[in-house]
């Protein structure tokens, strides 16, 4: 029973559960991206290239009918596509560091007894 407890407290951890949130995570945003990819940049941006070639996928662009380019293509698309963001977003996290970290903080009050001892020394100096 001990080693059951013991995998429960494991797997309950925050690191745990937050790592296994952003596997989920993650993974739906690669479907977004591939829906981006996919349905959106590649009619936009290439269309004129497949009309060209007489396609209607960037996936069935080829050389000598069997090296497969286009996938490939729509590949370093999805790469740099979510490279940028996770860029972006990174960029973000790091300002709003920064400006935390530029706002100093106020100096420390110093203790109750040097306190005292500094006005002492300024009433010894005065008389």
């Amino acid at each position: 029973m001990g080693m059951m407890k013991e995998f429960k407290e494991f797997a309950m951890k925050g690191n745990v559960v937050d790592l296994a949130i952003g596997v989920i995570i993650g993974g739906a945003f690669g479907k977004i991206v591939s829906s981006l990819i996919d349905d959106v940049i590649t009619p936009l941006l290439l269309k004129p290239a497949l009309e060209a070639a007489h396609l209607t996928k960037l996936e069935e662009l080829t050389i000598f009918g069997t090296v497969k380019y286009g996938n490939f293509l729509s590949a370093t698309i999805n790469f740099v596509i979510v490279a940028f963001v996770l860029f972006l977003i990174i960029k973000g996290m790091n300002s709003m560091k920064k400006k935390e970290e530029a706002a100093p903080a106020a100096p420390a009050a110093p203790p109750a007894d040097v306190q005292l001892l500094t006005e002492i020394r300024d009433l010894l100096k005065n008389k």
